[in-house]
């Protein structure tokens, strides 16, 4: 009964941010709204990890058999990729080490945070 609580709250934040994405006209992705509403709801104590934390972490660990149907569609429409390959590649390879620079540039920033608030 635990993990369906939690799957419900969860399924409840990504409904929000469903509607979120229908309500306001920007071109956000409804996943990145209910990102942000449950990162508000944690910060917040609105939701208490302990209140999604075994269902996340069952979703965490299922993760890879997600990706299954996606990259089936890409095997499905391979000739039609093979043009952009090259192209895919490198606009891959480019957002990858700038995805990197930018996360080691938050994760410095967020340790010098927690220092300074240490103190």
């Amino acid at each position: 009964m635990k993990y369906l609580y939690q799957a419900a709250v969860i399924m409840a934040v990504t409904l929000a941010g469903e509607l979120l994405h229908l309500l306001i006209p920007l071109p956000i992705p409804a996943s990145i709204y209910g990102l942000i509403i449950m990162l508000a709801c944690l910060k917040l104590r609105v939701i208490r990890l302990e209140q999604v934390e075994g269902t996340g972490e069952f979703l965490l660990e299922i993760m890879p058999v997600l990706f299954v149907p996606a990259a089936v569609g890409l095997i499905a429409t391979w000739a039609d990729l093979k043009a952009m390959l090259a192209p895919a590649i490198v606009i891959t390879v480019a957002v990858t080490f700038i995805v990197m620079a930018a996360t080691g540039w938050a994760a410095q920033l967020a340790m010098k945070k927690g220092k300074r608030d240490g103190e």
